[in-house]
């Protein structure tokens, strides 16, 4: 997993924002949208056994083992423009997002 700079700045600054300083980042997906999953991006004071913690200067990410080959070698990132800012998943497993750009085909 990696994390780019501007992510990681804004994972921090998103945290205090919302109260979860401690918290880690749950990286994740759910079966959901026209092409299977969406990427979920949440912050979690909980872990799990069945969950791999890698860790980064000022916060973990969590992934849970089921998710892990799905997701492996994925960049997040954090775009900024004129019509959105957020996170962006860059991942090499991913086959095809969808249409809307809210889910993802493996």
């Amino acid at each position: 997993m990696e994390i780019t700079k501007k992510a990681k700045q804004n994972i921090i600054v998103l945290r205090k924002t919302y109260g979860t300083e401690s918290a880690a980042l749950r990286f994740g997906l759910s079966d959901s949208g026209c092409s299977g999953y969406k990427y979920i991006l949440e912050f979690d004071d909980i872990t799990n056994d069945n969950d791999i913690v890698f860790s980064f200067e000022n916060f973990n990410l969590i992934v849970s083992e089921s998710h892990i080959d799905l997701l492996k070698n994925s960049t997040i990132d954090w775009k900024d423009s004129l019509m959105e800012a957020g996170f962006d998943i860059i991942n090499p497993q991913a086959k095809q997002p969808c249409g809307c750009g809210e889910s993802v085909n493996f």
